[in-house]
């Protein structure tokens, strides 16, 4: 891709309003456009990065056996008031359609899913089941902030379990809640499984976390076996002994909520009359399982973690480019030519290879602000191609998260670029 053609631009000045750096660098390095408070608009770079996030849920889900669905975000009132959530869920949008009809804006979708799979599900011998989706929720939010964290419009990935007994729903919430961790680890965050309340479905829910200076959560965890509670029903302090291994120390952290799984129980089945034949004949209660995560909230999280002062940088799993191609102006039209050829063939050699590239091929713009712009928009790797390095028949190598850089000899940069995206990636939390 020429960066000459790409809709979307990076900005000198940050926006005024941005309240967070995910707000801040995601507008300025031109990913998002914020169209009110809330709600954004996914140009071409935030959207390729958006997608990847997703693609890494589908591909996680479907090892857990989820089968993806796509629900209506348009939910009439009906099954709000069979769940008696009409009037208790603040953060409802309501509308009025044709004749006065009702209808709410989905901001989770236990009203439709229950039902639906109801109709599909008689016996025992249909369950488990599980089914997610990937869809924009909405939520009027009092104060939408935050940038992608908290919004009035957002993606979500909702998954709904439905299971014959309590053990066989426990038995799977534990497979879900250890392949979350595969999920984040993905996307390049280290999360931590951490207690909360599980309001009247269950003693405890279970939230994702990540460590940063700029969460708005506070978690305590313990420094031997890593257990970890949301504040909100602690009941230990900093500095506690941890009341699990006894062993250990409670520390105090600041975090990101990133995700969260519940227990239902059989609330919402038993709302709308859902029960089983079991095997021995009788009527057998549903139980089910919720688990949420935002693809967009998480990809404000990544740039909340993963930055320094002059940009974001993408985990190579998740960033919109692998490589970010800078070729440098030349006044010479010969030299020029040179440039451009090489970093043309460049280009082509490393696309049909597979490797996504971002070509920054701007005419009449220095060196310095290309590389301000390459380090903003945060692709993990910077290839230039100058007069300087076609003298040493290289191309400048520079990884994004690293201060130095090398000279990487032409005919070699395809399998050192090759290599390089498939090993291990190891990013320190920079926010």
């Amino acid at each position: 891709m020429r960066y000459s053609k790409l809709f979307g631009r990076t900005s000198k000045e940050a926006p005024h309003d941005a309240d967070s750096v995910n707000a801040r660098l995601l507008v300025q390095a031109g990913f998002i456009n914020q169209l009110a408070a809330g709600i954004y608009t996914y140009l071409p770079l935030g959207l390729r990065v958006l997608s990847k996030i997703k693609t890494i849920v589908r591909e996680e889900m479907n090892v857990v056996d989820g089968q993806e669905v796509l629900m209506p975000a348009l939910i009439p009132k009906a099954p709000w008031e069979a769940t008696k959530r009409w009037h208790a869920i603040d953060v409802l949008f309501k509308l009025k359609g044709a004749g006065d009809k009702e209808f709410a804006l989905g901001p989770t979708h236990e009203e439709v899913v229950t039902p639906l799979v109801q109709q599909y599900v008689k016996s025992y011998k249909d369950l488990p089941v599980s089914v997610y989706q990937i869809q924009d929720k909405f939520r009027n939010e009092a104060r939408a902030k935050s940038g992608l964290l908290r919004g009035r419009e957002f993606a979500m990935k909702d998954m709904y379990s439905f299971h014959t007994s309590l053990q066989d729903l426990e038995q799977y919430y534990d497979r879900v809640k250890q392949q979350y961790l595969s999920v984040f680890s993905r996307c390049g965050l280290n999360a931590i499984v951490t207690e909360a309340s599980g309001g009247v479905f269950s003693k405890y829910s279970h939230e994702y976390q990540v460590a940063t200076p700029s969460g708005e959560d506070l978690i305590y965890q313990c420094d031997q076996c890593h257990w970890a509670v949301n504040r909100e029903i602690a009941e230990v302090k900093d500095g506690d002994v941890c009341p699990t291994c006894t062993k250990g120390s409670i520390h105090e952290i600041k975090a990101i909520e990133v995700g969260n799984i519940f227990k239902l129980s059989t609330r919402f089945a038993d709302d709308f009359g859902f029960h089983v034949t079991l095997e021995d004949g009788s009527a057998g209660q549903v139980w089910m399982g919720c688990y949420g995560f935002g693809p967009s909230r998480v990809m404000g999280s990544i740039v909340e973690v993963h930055h320094d002062d002059v940009g974001m940088i993408w985990p190579k799993s998740v960033a919109p480019y692998h490589v970010h191609l800078v070729s440098l102006s030349h006044k010479d039209e010969s030299v020029q030519s040179r440039i451009d050829e090489a970093a043309q063939e460049l280009h082509d050699e490393l696309t049909a290879s597979g490797v996504e590239v971002l070509w920054d091929d701007r005419e009449d713009v220095r060196a310095g602000e290309k590389f301000a712009d390459a380090d903003l928009i945060g692709i993990p790797l910077r290839l230039v191609v100058s007069e300087k390095t076609l003298k040493e028949e290289a191309v400048e190598w520079k990884a994004r998260h690293e201060k130095d850089t090398r000279l990487v000899r032409i005919d070699e940069i395809g399998d050192e670029v090759t290599a390089w995206l498939a090993a291990p990636e190891r990013l320190t939390s920079h926010g």
